[in-house]
């Protein structure tokens, strides 16, 4: 059977993070009906309370291909869940990124043609520690609840939701550790960390999991988010400082927060503005699984036709799940569905 669509209008979801609750939103514009199977609270890195919609990524300012395309999107997507009454804290505030020399900002730079931006002066960005060279804003970022935006496009969809734990697959059918089996036209892997380690053995391709830790604030630490090796940001209700991510593991496990990572992430956050009057009401944890993967399931020993035929993936996004999942979850269900990319 081709890889470029399948005639059916089941779809069986593995995961409901950005990934999953993206491609069941669009399988479901499709008119597929979609079963999501959710492994429960506390598993998903979706479930970020205040996640950055950020183009340019990380201490060496690349940009993903697509990330503008990506981000408009994840922009309309919210729009059209608020239209349909979910509601979706976010701030379309833009995201300021301070660097700390000329050669950085120089670096960054380079990486920044077709990308609305422009450089503000230190003493230009509210509260910004000093010590900075100049700060990059793009008004086309800002941030979202994540677990609002995938709780709204599960809704929208009307996809079924199980809970459970996956511990068989074959073809387009699973089997969950109370014995429940689910089956479909076909099956899309979107478990992100914690769902990678539940699938079979034999099934689980190589990728990096990296655990990471957000402090929450009482208060919000601005009205746009400062990103740079850590990032502060508004949020539903106060804000955040995050993330401290671990070294890179073989397997999802449960979040620690070792001493060493609070004083870390502490530090961070009081390069990029004093902590004075911001006060820590609670933490969230999660872990990221990097190593794009989208498309035909890899299965390892199992035939590559039947990957074709009923198993598909889209896991891996690592940070930019918010920036590029429902991108690749649209094009995804085109593929699967035979059907145009919907707008």
């Amino acid at each position: 059977m081709s890889d470029t669509g399948l005639s059916g209008t089941e779809l069986l979801v593995v995961g409901a993070g950005i990934a999953g609750a993206a491609v069941a939103y669009w399988a479901a514009q499709a008119g597929w009906q979609v079963t999501v199977v959710d492994a429960g609270p506390g598993t998903a890195a979706s479930e970020v309370p205040s996640a950055l919609l950020n183009p340019v990524r990380g201490q060496s300012g690349k940009v993903p291909a697509r990330a503008a395309e990506g981000l408009a999107l994840t922009w309309a997507l919210i729009e059209q869940m608020e239209t349909q009454g979910q509601l979706v804290p976010h701030g379309r505030t833009g995201v300021l990124r301070p660097v700390p020399d000329e050669a950085t900002q120089q670096r960054f730079q380079r990486n920044l043609s077709g990308l609305e931006h422009s450089w503000w002066a230190p003493q230009e960005v509210p509260d910004l520690a000093p010590g900075w060279q100049a700060a990059l804003f793009l008004p086309q970022g800002g941030w979202v609840d994540g677990a609002a935006l995938c709780r709204a496009l599960l809704n929208v969809s009307g996809a079924r939701r199980v809970t459970g734990r996956v511990v068989a697959a074959e073809g387009s059918w699973v089997q969950l550790a109370d014995g429940t089996r689910l089956a479909a036209d076909a099956l899309v892997w979107c478990g992100g960390s914690f769902g990678s380690d539940m699938r079979p053995e034999g099934q689980q391709p190589a990728q990096g999991h990296r655990a990471g830790t957000l402090l929450r604030l009482a208060q919000s630490p601005g009205p746009r988010p400062l990103s740079f090796g850590g990032y502060l940001a508004p949020a539903a209700v106060g804000g955040i400082l995050g993330a401290t991510f671990e070294r890179p593991t073989a397997h999802w496990s449960a979040v620690q927060l070792p001493l060493s990572s609070l004083d870390w992430l502490l530090e961070r956050g009081g390069r990029l503005r004093s902590l004075a009057g911001l006060e820590v009401s609670g933490q969230w944890s999660g872990t990221r699984l990097s190593g794009l993967r989208a498309g035909p399931a890899d299965l390892g020993t199992a035939a590559p036709e039947q990957g074709r035929a009923g198993q598909w993936e889209l896991t891996g996004l690592g940070s930019k799940g918010y920036l590029l999942g429902p991108l690749l979850a649209r094009e995804l269900v085109a593929r699967i569905t035979g059907e145009p990319a919907r707008s």
